[in-house]
């Protein structure tokens, strides 16, 4: 059974930064690309960060660049993403993606909620 388990969300003021993890369980995770997503409220869900399956090609939003970095360790099977200088406009609920095209398959976790606020 795949899982793909967030951790790190929480409040944070303005500015402040936060860790979030992806621990993943029941993937060949080294042939996955690992991807974080974010969903605020009444808004599309949209693509944050994403990280090639040995770290090679990664891409971030360009209303992210600068701030945030996603990693992975293959070794411990999870993907990270620190998060600094972050806005209120990054609050959202954040997914990570574990996605791999031959054969196709996607994973969901079931997301962390991060809120940034004074």
């Amino acid at each position: 059974q795949v899982q793909l388990v967030e951790s790190g969300g929480g409040l944070v003021q303005p500015g402040g930064s936060l860790r979030l993890s992806c621990a993943a369980s029941g993937v060949a995770f080294s042939s996955y690309a690992m991807s974080w997503y974010r969903q605020a409220p009444g808004r599309e869900r949209e693509l944050v960060a994403t990280i090639s399956n040995f770290g090679v090609t990664i891409k971030y939003a360009d209303s992210v660049k600068g701030r945030f970095t996603i990693s992975r360790g293959n070794a411990k099977n999870t993907v990270y993403l620190q998060m600094n200088s972050l806005k209120p406009e990054d609050t959202a609920v954040y997914f990570c993606n574990a996605d791999r095209r031959f054969p196709a398959q996607s994973y969901w976790g079931q997301g962390t909620q991060v809120t940034v606020s004074s």
